[in-house]
């Protein structure tokens, strides 16, 4: 049996007032646009999340405010506070207790990049993989039944994109 992870970072956000706390800043004009664009590659290419797990920091929320829609049919979404600015081990831990065949985890960088690297067998062949910038999104199939069974180096890279790909 296989698993599929959809990893996205989340689109870019906005540093107009610096007053604002870090958890509040929403997404900027570009990131609004981006997260629309990555759901309807999502849905172009038949990646349909049965779940996701989403940070709750407004920025991650917006991304998925913008980018559900364009998958084409309702998704449940949990917040999990722990995704916000998580390591990769928390990442990990959050997703082995995932339920569904089809995952999507939108978090933060470093701890994204950090997990997409180590999540996976080989890194994705793509010059922006490395540094995983906004709303850079990883497919994974992990063999296994449940996402208990997910460790590191054991995911196999299905494709990799960034905003400016589409």
């Amino acid at each position: 049996m296989t698993l599929t992870l959809i990893l996205t970072r989340h689109a870019k956000s906005g540093w107009d007032d610096p007053a604002l706390d870090d958890h509040d800043r929403p997404l900027n004009a570009r990131g609004q646009a981006d997260a629309p664009r990555i759901g309807g590659w999502l849905r172009s290419k038949g990646y349909l999340p049965d779940r996701a797990l989403v940070s709750s920091a407004r920025r991650t929320q917006e991304t998925w405010e913008r980018l559900s829609p364009e998958l084409g049919r309702p998704v449940p979404m949990t917040v999990v506070p722990a995704l916000y600015h998580a390591e990769a081990g928390e990442i990990l831990g959050q997703l082995r207790r995932a339920e569904g065949r089809t995952v999507m985890v939108i978090g933060h960088n470093p701890g994204i990049g950090e997990f997409a690297h180590r999540i996976v067998e080989d890194p994705a062949e793509h010059p922006r993989f490395l540094d995983y910038p906004t709303c850079a999104t990883l497919v994974a199939e992990f063999p296994g039944e449940t996402w208990g069974d997910v460790d590191w180096w054991s995911g196999r890279v299905v494709d990799f994109v960034v905003p400016r790909d589409l």
